[in-house]
């Protein structure tokens, strides 16, 4: 990372210094302080970049553009790692209160701008396809006993839930356990296990659980294979000596279920999801070997939660153990 020296400047009376500090001020902006506390945080513009959802090099560019505006030197290079000066340390305390106020600022429009201030704003960041099944059902029994709050959910890849947790743009998220970007605060694991999913009539429902040998020459609705379920399963057939007939790949849990209620194949997927299709007419087996997953209920670690997300997050966790139990 290259880091800006700046040198020496001799202002020639109090108007002229006054100018200087004016136009320092003006040329900070919000990143440039959420990238001093990311590399604070994490030791390097790598993980401050993993953390802030930026590449490396922004990062870096943000730190020098920083340190040019304040005239101070903010990081020192030991053995790979940067190490924040005394002035930088003595920084972040004012650092951090400002980035707070700002983030509050930005919630307050939020709430605006989704319901009036007398709203309660509350962000969740899940995985898409619990947006779709199983999050219309939380927050519908959740609002029964809140009716003054607004939800709003942020959907995407387990990456992009993460980012938004240590970014602060959502209050709590689910994420996939362990996380490989951070160490977030979990308030509650579940785990859920591979199932196959098919046809009521079809053959193999009539077996108490599927194999990957019952799977031989049978036609598989899978997700793709950026996917970690579809990377194990991958594994699964290698082990087995056999190749997976793919007759349709997906990207969604649930659109991998409406192909295979209208008979196109068979399909794996998580048990938490597969619970949420019983409106259809496709039932669901345990798989062997047994591939299992972990999800965290996860909060920045350092954010201080309002009752009313400590509410959410219970109503969210009974759900999740009463489907997880099934």
């Amino acid at each position: 990372m290259s880091i800006t020296h700046t040198s020496m400047r001799i202002f020639s009376g109090p108007s002229q210094l006054q100018q200087s500090m004016k136009e320092r001020s003006s040329s900070m902006n919000f990143k440039q302080l959420e990238a001093l506390q990311a590399v604070i945080a994490t030791g390097s513009t790598t993980g401050a970049g993993s953390r802030m959802g930026l590449s490396q090099s922004a990062v870096s560019r943000l730190l020098g553009q920083l340190e040019e505006s304040l005239g101070i030197i903010l990081f020192a290079r030991k053995k790979g790692r940067l190490i924040a000066t005394p002035e930088a340390a003595e920084l972040l305390a004012e650092i951090s209160r400002v980035v707070d106020q700002i983030q509050r600022v930005q919630r307050l429009a939020d709430e605006i701008r989704l319901g009036g201030v007398r709203k309660t704003l509350i962000k969740v960041g899940v995985p898409t396809s619990m947006a779709q099944q199983m999050m219309p059902r939380v927050v519908s029994g959740f609002l029964k006993q809140h009716e003054d709050s607004v939800v709003e959910i942020v959907s995407g890849s387990y990456e992009t839930i993460e980012r938004a947790i240590l970014d602060r743009s959502v209050d709590l998220g689910i994420i996939r356990m362990p996380s490989e970007i951070a160490d977030f605060e979990i308030d509650y694991t579940v785990t859920t296990e591979a199932v196959c999913v098919m046809p009521a009539e079809h053959p193999l429902s009539k077996q108490s659980f599927v194999s990957i040998e019952d799977l031989r020459n049978t036609p598989l609705v899978l997700l793709g294979r950026q996917r970690t379920l579809r990377t194990d399963l991958d594994l699964a057939f290698r082990a087995a000596n056999l190749r997976p007939q793919v007759r349709v790949e997906v990207h969604s849990a649930a659109v991998a279920c409406g192909f295979v209620a209208e008979g196109l194949g068979v399909s794996i997927i998580n048990s938490l999801l597969a619970s949420h299709f019983e409106q259809l007419p496709i039932v669901s087996r345990p798989l062997k070997p047994l591939i299992e997953y972990t999800f965290g209920l996860a909060f920045h670690p350092s954010q201080p939660r309002s009752t009313v997300v400590d509410d959410f997050a219970r109503h969210l966790i009974a759900y999740l153990s009463d489907r997880s139990a099934t």
